[in-house]
């Protein structure tokens, strides 16, 4: 494996790592066109927002919106039926064919799609994706800004597809709410960009980098990663139960605290709308707050705290069982 470096400074947000990490692609590339996947949300600059896959509400009226970003579809199990080498295919047919690999810099994917609805991609996908990134010169970038830092029970769930991302990239809980962020990745790419490139006003502040080294301890040894996957068995076994109950839920997945359920016409995949939306008026009532995902709106999303409860997981789930049959 190549020696590997953090950008230095830090970034503020999520949206600036992938901004940041876009640079150091092209200009350790020489290369323009990024390429993301159908279902991705990277952020709400102007950059990101022509890489997400929904307009309304991230870009509506706020374009024109950056040139030379590409989206091309994904692995989507539930939906697509794919394996995981169909839709790796598929996916670079549309690279080769619709973009061209001579001016390709950058593949970016969150290797479970947060926005998207938790997507996670079928079982070689990504490492299909990667080998032919890697072989063709093209820099693979793991999103793992919602993923990362113990929210699927590893530090990042590349590690559970087998992954070593070209760069990746932290936000959200690496200081435990203050605002920080980065790009980590291999040393020449991480070297390509010229003194002055990288950076910001408030980039790296003290605040947040010592929150952030505070984070790193209590990951260490908090016994959080044993929490996440707790969380997440329970979360999944309560929410199978609801599904043998109600088959409007089509689908349940996710990794660790990182679990969500697809609601579908139930015997199809074909998406519910407004339903989710109903779920979570419900269970705010009740004192849940829930999270809809998906570019259908049709998802509900988990990202229960580290130190969330089975007491916790289980009022929740029935909080959405009333809901459910309330509703139906």
């Amino acid at each position: 494996m190549s020696p590997i470096r953090a950008a230095d400074p830090f970034v503020n947000s999520g949206a600036e790592a992938v901004e940041n990490a876009i640079k150091i692609a092209r200009k350790s590339t020489g290369r323009r066109a990024v390429a993301a996947l159908d279902h991705a949300f990277h952020g709400r600059t102007n950059l990101t927002m022509a890489m997400n896959h929904k307009t309304i509400p991230y870009g509506s009226g706020f374009g024109p919106f950056s040139p030379d970003v590409y989206r091309v579809p994904n692995s989507y199990p539930y939906r697509d039926q794919l394996s995981g080498a169909e839709a790796a295919a598929r996916t670079i047919g549309y690279l080769e064919q619709r973009i061209g690999v001579a001016d390709l810099a950058a593949v970016i994917a969150e290797p479970i799609q947060g926005e998207g609805g938790f997507i996670v991609p079928a079982d070689g996908y990504l490492p299909m994706i990667q080998d032919w990134a890697t072989r063709n010169g093209v820099v693979f970038i793991a999103d793992e800004i919602q993923t990362g830092i113990a929210r699927t029970g590893s530090w990042f769930v590349s590690e559970q597809f087998g992954l070593v991302p070209d760069l990746i990239l932290t936000a959200k809980g690496i200081a435990g709410g203050l605002p920080l962020a980065g790009v980590t990745g291999r040393a020449k790419m991480m070297d390509a960009a010229h003194a002055g490139g990288l950076g910001g006003t408030f980039a790296g502040n003290p605040v947040a980098i010592a929150a952030a080294l505070a984070v790193f301890d209590e990951l260490e040894h908090g016994g959080y990663f044993t929490a996440a996957n707790r969380i997440g068995a329970t979360l999944r076994a309560e929410l199978e139960r609801l599904a043998a109950v109600h088959s409007v839920i089509g689908d349940i997945r996710g990794r660790g605290a990182m679990i969500a359920f697809e609601l579908s016409a139930p015997g199809t995949a074909e998406p519910l709308s407004g339903l989710a939306t109903t779920i979570a008026e419900r269970a705010a009532q009740h004192g849940v707050l829930l999270l809809t995902a998906g570019s259908d709106g049709n998802v509900i999303r988990f990202l229960p705290t580290l130190q969330t409860t089975d007491e916790h997981i289980r009022y929740t789930v029935s909080v959405i069982d009333d809901a459910l049959r309330v509703r139906l």
